[in-house]
């Protein structure tokens, strides 16, 4: 069997929260993955990525996402993520929602936060589709993923890419089940009981002010197992 491609922001300030994402995705799987963290350094350098900073990104990888397709080749089935996700479970079942008639699978979310700022202070934007494109099965053999080329993604508006506009008919957005993107702080066990994955999408344990979060123990057992790790390994 071929490793599911798996492709995870990176921003350097949160370095902690990609290298957990990683570590639960690789613990629970019960099938090869082939994780890959977007460095926009890196596609920079690659002259893949020539943006300049948009003053609305919260994160170094708030546009990069939109090269998955490319990076993937136009082959088959990737999964981006943001890098402050929790897996609780096996990031195979994703795959029994693979529909060759999508462009993507997303969740739906109808999420209009309360909060002003989110992580270590960062403006909270609001806007229609908001989070959808936080975790994005693509289907990189769509018309519509092969025309979201390097240059349509350097030029194109956050309106344009985060709300699908590249996906004209909206029938070919698919839906996912809440329990691939549970946003912390916004949904709740009457929602989904046994998530998948938890995004903590207004912020994580890892900064200081977010610590009254939902599954913040399971984040930093985690933590701890991503350290020991490291230390084991030098």
């Amino acid at each position: 069997m071929n490793a599911f491609r798996i492709f995870i922001g990176y921003d350097p300030r949160e370095e902690i929260a990609y290298k957990v994402a990683r570590q639960t995705l690789l613990e629970h799987s019960t099938i090869p993955l082939d994780i890959q963290p977007i460095v926009q350094s890196e596609l920079r350098r690659l002259g893949l990525y020539t943006r300049d900073r948009d003053p609305l990104s919260s994160t170094e990888f708030s546009f990069t996402r939109f090269l998955v397709p490319h990076l993937a080749g136009h082959k088959g089935w990737a999964l981006f993520v943001d890098c402050d996700f929790l897996f609780r479970k096996d990031i195979a079942e994703i795959l029994e929602y693979t529909d060759l008639n999508k462009a993507v699978m997303v969740v739906k979310h109808d999420y209009t936060p309360s909060e002003e700022t989110k992580m270590d202070g960062c403006k909270q934007t609001v806007y229609p589709k908001k989070n959808w494109s936080s975790c994005i099965l693509w289907n990189c053999e769509a018309e519509e993923s092969k025309a979201l080329t390097p240059e349509i993604v350097n030029i194109q508006s956050g309106m344009y890419l985060h709300q699908f506009k590249w996906i004209p008919d909206p029938s070919r957005i698919g839906s996912l089940p809440v329990k691939f993107n549970y946003l912390e702080g916004w949904y709740g066990p009457w929602d989904e009981p046994d998530p998948v994955a938890v995004h903590f999408t207004r912020g994580g344990p890892w900064f200081p002010e977010w610590q009254d979060v939902e599954y913040k123990s399971e984040w930093n057992q985690a933590a701890t197992r991503v350290m020991q790790g490291e230390r084991e390994g030098q």
